[in-house]
């Protein structure tokens, strides 16, 4: 048997993963398998980025939006620390990560040579898969086994690879078995199981469903589901459009940046259906009394965060497909009525916000005129802040868009990377890229990468000149604001600069008349949006926050000699009561 690089069968190790790109920056402790990516850049793409904290956002973003694995690349030390942040983003939202990283040379391991860091040590807490290469012969063997291990276990594997292995012959034996097909298999639903769910379903008097990440790809099913029958639902963020959030059964999101009608009607219901989620805010979950169903792929959330009758280990999609084979089995639409009667006055005042006028363009005026320049099949990618906050409540999601968020870890810098693995992804697809000036301005210098890999997307920054959701938690903890302004930076310049193009708006008709231009753009493109100083309200405002707001004023008064602002009253009582 002839022997061959062990790079080079870690390459087709790779391939027969159907992996076709891999973001990272190329160094020392890497060289040898970058070399062995650029014999093979016909199959797999090498994406250099500006900094490996965009490598492993971009890799998390594709596997959120493709479902496939994402890969990233970074030298040892200093670059396989820049990764962390993607990687916890990745392990906490629940997607396959493979990260290769490099070493210094096997014979030099633990001399405390230049860059040398105990990455295995480092990334224990991030990773379901985590060795160094002992020898190139093990090299293709641990890679298949990493790789199987991230989907298997929807997290990160990191295999540390010193610099010499990759380089050195050994025989060309190994075989990998791929495919989910091969790895992984969902239990079979008991037919008692959903008799249970029926039973219980129609004894219910306020039945609600709360769907998450894992009913994504039942779409379809989950919506002849509720229309059939008669039940309101409520989607986590990360599934925001798996159903249209116009959609006459939906009452939005819930939680602090969700909708009112959803926290009223979560507090009435008398049975929860949780699919395909392990919602953490438990205080936006039904009270005490009510029943509950959870089905979920991953037995190890069940009931850990509301108290169950029914816990079904199950894909959501089977689920729904084996429950709407009994046909209609809740015939009571009262409960359905009357939170469509409480949703439609919520949808007034949001009428009223995305019509906002005046000196400044108000954030809720800007997703309303995103909205509509998005196509049927547009990927958002929402940033971490008040970004967040305004997509949340005025974009409306359709099931033919994705929208794109760093859910789990909640890390700012994160939209720009996630346009950039959209557009990899999908280049057909049109892609919109929301951030705030605070969290843009981390990642920047990677819109550069866009324009060099001739990635057409539209980057908007909300340009406020402060960390506007930190002056909002600092209000509604009772603290005085401190340091939350930021210097102004011209970021239109700064998109010319890396070869793109920039725009600065400052009112709303200098928006609208930009609208028709941003709907089809050739180009990177960044539009620098300077917006009003307001307050992304929760849907409901809780006793605490309405506490720590009360406090912030009496401070103000005392230390400050001054009336804060606050927003307007009328805002207020509407989130209160």
């Amino acid at each position: 048997m002839g022997k061959v690089k062990a790079s080079d069968i870690m390459m087709e190790v790779m391939e027969s993963w159907n992996i076709e790109r891999v973001y990272g920056l190329p160094g020392d402790s890497v060289d040898t398998t970058v070399d062995a990516l650029r014999k093979k850049k016909d199959e797999i793409e090498f994406i250099q980025v500006r900094h490996e904290e965009v490598a492993s956002l971009a890799a998390a973003s594709e596997a959120k939006l493709t479902g496939n694995i994402g890969v990233c690349l970074s030298i040892g030390g200093p670059g396989a620390i820049h990764l962390l942040n993607g990687l916890y983003d990745a392990k906490m939202d629940h997607v396959p990560v493979l990260a290769i990283v490099g070493q210094v040379s096997s014979s030099l391991v633990n001399s405390n040579f230049f860059q040398e860091v105990d990455t295995t040590e480092m990334f224990q807490d991030v990773a379901v898969f985590n060795k160094m290469v002992q020898s190139a012969d093990s090299l293709p063997r641990l890679l298949d086994e990493g790789i199987r291990t991230a989907i298997n276990q929807r997290g990160v594997a990191v295999l540390t690879i010193p610099d010499d292995l990759p380089a050195k012959m050994i025989p060309n034996t190994y075989k990998n078995v791929t495919g989910k097909e091969n790895i992984f298999r969902t239990p079979a639903i008991e037919k008692q199981d959903i008799e249970k769910v029926i039973q219980l379903l129609q004894e219910a008097k306020h039945p609600i469903v709360l769907s998450g990440v894992g009913a994504k790809n039942s779409g379809k099913e989950l919506k002849a589901f509720i229309e059939k029958n008669h039940l309101p639902i409520i989607q986590t963020m990360p599934s925001k459009g798996t159903i249209a959030d116009n959609h006459p059964n939906s009452l939005g999101n819930v939680g602090k940046l969700g909708t009112k009608p959803a926290y009223e009607a979560m507090k009435e219901a008398d049975l929860i259906l949780l699919l395909g989620t392990n919602y953490p805010y438990v205080d936006y979950l039904p009270n005490k009394g009510c029943r509950g169903i959870q089905v979920d792929i991953n037995p190890d959330v069940m009931g850990t965060r509301f108290p169950l009758d029914i816990a079904i280990e199950a894909d959501v999609k089977d689920f729904l497909e084996a429950i709407l084979s009994y046909g209609e089995v809740y015939k009571n639409d009262r409960f359905l009525l009357a939170c469509q009667q409480t949703m439609s006055h919520w949808n007034n005042w949001m009428e009223e916000e995305r019509s906002r006028k005046g000196e400044f363009i108000h954030p809720a005026f800007l997703m309303d005129s995103i909205e509509k320049i998005a196509k049927k099949d547009t990927i958002f990618s929402i940033d971490v802040g008040t970004s967040t906050s305004w997509g949340a409540r005025f974009l409306r999601v359709q099931p033919t868009q994705s929208y794109l968020i760093s859910a789990w870890l909640g890390t700012m810098g994160c939209a720009l990377p996630g346009a950039l693995a959209a557009k990899l992804n999908y280049p057909e697809r049109q892609t919109i890229s929301i951030a705030g000036d605070g969290a843009f301005s981390m990642v920047m210098q990677d819109f550069v990468t866009a324009v060099k890999y001739k990635l057409p997307f539209v980057q908007f920054v909300l340009n406020n000149q402060k960390l506007a959701f930190i002056e909002y938690e600092q209000q509604s903890a009772g603290q005085l604001n401190y340091e939350i302004d930021l210097h102004d930076i011209d970021y239109a310049k700064v998109a010319e600069a890396c070869g793109g193009v920039g725009y600065t708006v400052r009112t709303p008709e200098e928006l609208e008349k930009l609208l028709p231009t941003l709907k089809e753009v050739t180009i990177p493109t960044l539009v620098n949006v300077y917006v009003a100083d307001d307050a992304p309200l929760p849907g409901k405002i809780v006793w605490d926050e309405a506490k720590g707001y009360g406090k912030f004023s009496v401070e103000s008064i005392v230390q400050e000699h001054k009336m804060p602002t606050l927003p307007p009253l009328k805002e207020i009582i509407r989130q209160f009561f």
